[in-house]
């Protein structure tokens, strides 16, 4: 792994761990007052921020992997391969919700996400930096830095399932650890077969971006429209359920 690699490694934990706390704690020193979900907010917004802005720096004068820029797809397809990963991240993610809730049991719904949802709707600011800033570090770090080093050495599967792997305990979500690595493993495929690491960042992006926007501005109406449905089949139960004794 290259220095500038290490160096982008160690800004993305160094962000996680010590990056947040400080700004927690400075946030508190200089008299902050907000809830704790505004604080935990805005401690995200901030040290996220400026850890995306040190990673893109390092990234862009980080010479290209010269095992990524060969047979690299044009312009035309690189863009076709965008919406049509964004839809198998997507289809990944439902079959491997699927197989979580049936063979362990695991209800869908992460509580990750409605954490980041609780606290993206006390700073909406925070839509932005999880819909786009977290994506783009990720597939970088994950995909660019973690997946690519490996790849050059073991091959596509035991890369894409290591660093699918870290990308999934990462986020610290366990009980849907398989949905994490699921997705973890398409970036890896898309970045492998388009041999450009936007293809990833931008499917990342596209579906943190429309489960954020669906959540912050339509959560309210979408639970309405669960609880009427629950609703209706309460009703349909108690007017037809003795039929099926």
């Amino acid at each position: 792994m290259s220095r500038r690699y290490w160096l982008i490694l160690l800004s993305f934990i160094f962000m996680h761990i010590v990056g947040t706390s400080a700004t927690a704690f400075l946030l508190m020193a200089f008299g902050f007052s907000g809830t704790q979900e505004e604080l935990i907010g805005y401690t995200i917004l901030i040290s996220f921020s400026i850890g995306f802005v040190v990673i893109l720096l390092l990234t862009l004068k980080t010479e290209p992997d010269k095992e990524f820029t060969r047979n690299r797809t044009d312009a035309g397809d690189t863009f076709l391969w965008i919406i049509a990963g964004m839809f198998m991240a997507y289809t990944a993610q439902i079959i491997a919700a699927m197989i979580e809730m049936h063979l362990f049991g695991i209800e869908p719904g992460s509580e990750n996400t409605q954490r980041i949802v609780g606290w993206a709707n006390a700073v909406p600011l925070l839509v932005i930096v999880v819909g786009v800033f977290v994506p783009i570090m990720e597939e970088i770090v994950f995909r660019m830095v973690i997946f690519g080093s490996l790849y050059k050495r073991f091959g596509f599967w035991i890369a894409a399932l290591s660093s699918g792997l870290i990308f999934a305990v990462v986020h610290f979500d366990f009980s849907h650890l398989l949905v994490y690595l699921t997705m973890g493993v398409v970036f890896a495929y898309l970045y492998v077969k388009t041999r450009r690491i936007i293809v990833p960042i931008m499917a990342h992006a596209g579906i943190n971006s429309f489960v954020m926007l669906v959540q912050v501005m339509y959560g309210e109406d979408l639970q309405r429209i669960i609880d009427q449905l629950e609703n209706v089949q309460t009703i349909v139960f108690l007017l037809f359920g003795g039929l099926y004794k």
